[in-house]
């Protein structure tokens, strides 16, 4: 991906593998020395399905609730589908974006790893490969332009829709589509990069 001119390339940026045309691994670069709105995408391990039940998907929600209002963030917005997140986040500052999703995930995990062991442990168990509940790396792509913007909400609130899980964006209720399209409240306070 092409970057701006405007971008420093010299500052410090958080390296990512990413599968290259040939097939083998190479590093994507996440620029986060900009105020741009940032479109985020994590995944659960192995792409197991354990966000199926409701209560994992409000832990997630109640987490990105609050580590926004820790960083001053603002949530664009989001959507919680089966076995991974997309989410729109813009900060007032510079350099948030790792900490703010190392600490989405790393508290998300503990409370959901909990709420199965608590209540569905053989769920949990056979869905299970390993230790880890978020894959450990994250896709971050840096938000130049409205257009490029609404064009990521479109994209993340049709996601349950391209899924078989609603008929509607507004159908899935894991997601801020209901906020733009109804007004309504989704749980988690969304805005628009300043």
């Amino acid at each position: 991906m092409a970057k701006p001119q405007d971008v420093d390339t010299a500052v410090p940026l958080i390296h990512l593998p990413t599968l290259g045309i040939l097939g083998f691994m190479e590093r994507r670069r996440v620029v986060d020395d900009e105020l741009y709105a940032h479109f985020l995408t994590f995944s659960v391990d192995h792409r197991r399905r354990l966000l199926d039940h409701d209560q994992p998907k409000r832990f997630i929600l109640g987490i990105l609730n609050d580590q926004l209002d820790r960083q001053q963030a603002t949530s664009v917005g989001f959507v919680v589908m089966p076995d991974h997140v997309h989410a729109i986040v813009w900060f007032p500052e510079r350099g948030q974006l790792s900490l703010f999703v190392h600490e989405w995930k790393r508290r998300s995990s503990r409370l959901i790893r909990a709420w199965y062991q608590a209540g569905d442990a053989a769920y949990f168990r056979e869905a299970a490969h390993g230790d880890r509940f978020w894959q450990p790396k994250y896709y971050a792509f840096a938000i130049y332009s409205r257009k490029k913007l609404e064009e990521k909400l479109n994209y993340m609130h049709a996601n349950p829709v391209r899924a078989g899980l609603a008929k509607r964006p507004v159908d899935w209720w894991w997601s801020s589509a209901r906020w733009y399209e109804l007004g309504r409240s989704v749980g988690v306070p969304i805005g628009w990069p300043e």
